[in-house]
């Protein structure tokens, strides 16, 4: 899947961000840090402007995140796609017909090679690989898994985000608010 030419996933950790997010080209986005009782009206906002959001289910306050949460969020929310560590959260957005984002932290060897045996089980729609700034293991797992990727995390510099697509990145998510401005199509 591609993103009609989106290079980056803006990620909003709070309002003002988000609005920047509305305000933008981007069609695609990430929610991250948000309150259970936003949800309804950011979504709503998203919608009335054409924004596919995913949203980042670990991060939502005032809900755990488990396979409960999951299918209120997939009912209720209706969001682009779900994020998240969680194994039981996957496999219930997959279950609803939401995308499925597998987020795995790559901190060493055994690190990744767990992250093979769960994304076995889970078959994520796409992974997305923290830290985003190790071009040669994001192509190891996209050549080992077959899924899509996103790199996120520790993305700094335009040269990250290039790095990292030229590596086989689908997409870099990221809070940094330059890179938003420099990829965004309405600005250039």
């Amino acid at each position: 899947m591609t993103f009609h030419g989106q290079k980056i996933l803006p990620a909003a950790k709070t309002m003002k961000q988000f609005e920047k997010i509305l305000e933008s080209s981007y069609e695609y986005g990430v929610f991250l840090d948000t309150h259970i009782g936003q949800l309804k009206s950011i979504y709503a906002m998203a919608r009335s402007r054409g924004k596919k959001m995913f949203l980042h289910a670990d991060l939502i306050q005032g809900l755990k995140s488990d396979e409960y949460a999951a299918e209120y969020l997939c009912q209720d929310i209706k969001p682009y796609g779900l994020i998240s560590t969680k194994t039981s959260v996957i496999l219930k957005a997959k279950q609803k017909g939401i995308q499925a984002i597998q987020r795995i932290f790559l901190l060493d060897t055994i690190a990744l090679e767990k992250s093979y045996t769960l994304l076995e089980k889970t078959k994520p729609d796409f992974i997305e690989v923290l830290p985003g700034g190790m071009p040669s293991i994001i192509a190891e797992v996209h050549q080992r898994s077959g899924i899509p990727i996103f790199a996120g995390g520790l993305i700094r510099t335009v040269e990250d985000v290039e790095r990292a697509l030229e590596a086989g990145a689908t997409a870099v998510t990221t809070s940094n608010e330059s890179l938003f401005k420099h990829y965004d199509r309405s600005v250039q």
